[in-house]
């Protein structure tokens, strides 16, 4: 009777050791995953800075008095550039928004140029940067996605004990916040 009690802690004992294992090890792979996401996201965002010179550079050649425009878009992906660095959500995410409004308006400038709009390398670039901006939204998803199921994991009982013994840490969303899209649209015939 003695041996059948030892047997039964001795299993509980593992059991218990299994299940932290078990725990860890999947809050380790919410945490890479979540980390693989960021660095997705990170690939975009240098792509993006990448091709922001080679447009207001084809931009510069028709259009000489918009030079605000093309400073705010120029200081807007430096800011960017360096809130990306930080590796925070949160920062990059507003960084962002400020430099998607500077590339909106340089559009918008395009607009009243027809042989600007007209040139190929003109529209290879926003076609290019357009490819990139979907890349984006969907790295940021798959970003979202894996802190969602790091998050609710660190959160969910008994796995936030592990997650409290082994100081994980909850990551932010990566939200780029734009009014415009929040609004109805207004449509008008």
């Amino acid at each position: 009777m003695e041996n059948l009690w030892l047997y039964i802690i001795i299993g509980i004992v593992v059991l218990s050791v299994l299940w932290v294992i078990t725990a860890y090890n999947r809050l380790i792979k919410y945490k890479n995953r979540a980390q693989e996401a960021w660095s997705d996201i990170d690939v975009q965002l240098r792509r993006r800075y990448d091709l922001i010179p080679n447009l207001i550079n084809t931009v510069q050649g028709y259009v000489t008095h918009e030079r605000e425009t093309l400073e705010s878009v120029t200081q807007a992906r430096a800011n960017a550039i360096s809130a990306e660095e930080t590796g925070d959500p949160v920062k990059t995410a507003e960084a962002e928004n400020a430099l998607t409004g500077a590339l909106k308006s340089v559009f918008a400038v395009a607009e009243n140029y027809p042989d600007l709009k007209a040139n190929e390398n003109f529209k290879e670039l926003q076609r290019e940067l357009s490819d990139t901006e979907n890349k984006i939204q969907a790295a940021r998803r798959f970003y979202n996605g894996n802190v969602r199921s790091l998050n609710t994991a660190m959160e969910s009982f008994p796995t936030n004990v592990i997650a409290g013994m082994f100081n994980f840490e909850k990551r932010d969303y990566f939200e780029l916040e734009e009014e415009e899209a929040r609004e109805p649209v207004n449509v008008s015939f």
